[in-house]
């Protein structure tokens, strides 16, 4: 089961509160809670490559530790980045091994 995601509230309660409200209680609560549809590991592959396409740096960390916490393993990312690399382009492949190796090189 995904784990309960107050980032929003945290960091944009008091400066945008109905945005938190659709992040940690609509997408994250609602949405990411049908694992009977996607489970949170499928979830987290498909919201990294996204990620990744978009070139969206700023949300990638986030997102390569939920994975990860998802049960997405280190050759799961690998060959996922390495997949989008001929998709998205390879200095955003690049980009994101390098921020996924530094999440996954803390099992190590």
């Amino acid at each position: 089961m995904a784990k309960k995601q107050t980032a929003g509230h945290e960091q944009l309660g008091q400066f945008a509160p109905q945005f938190a409200h659709l992040n940690d209680d609509v997408l994250f609560g609602e949405v990411w809670s049908r694992e009977d549809e996607l489970s949170a590991h499928d979830r987290s592959m498909i919201t990294i490559a996204v990620l990744i396409a978009l070139g969206a740096t700023e949300q990638i960390d986030a997102h390569l530790n939920i994975g990860k916490s998802n049960g997405i393993t280190k050759e799961e990312i690998a060959a996922e980045i390495t997949h989008l690399a001929f998709y998205v382009g390879w200095p955003k492949a690049w980009s994101a091994f390098n921020r996924a190796k530094k999440v996954w090189s803390e099992e190590d």
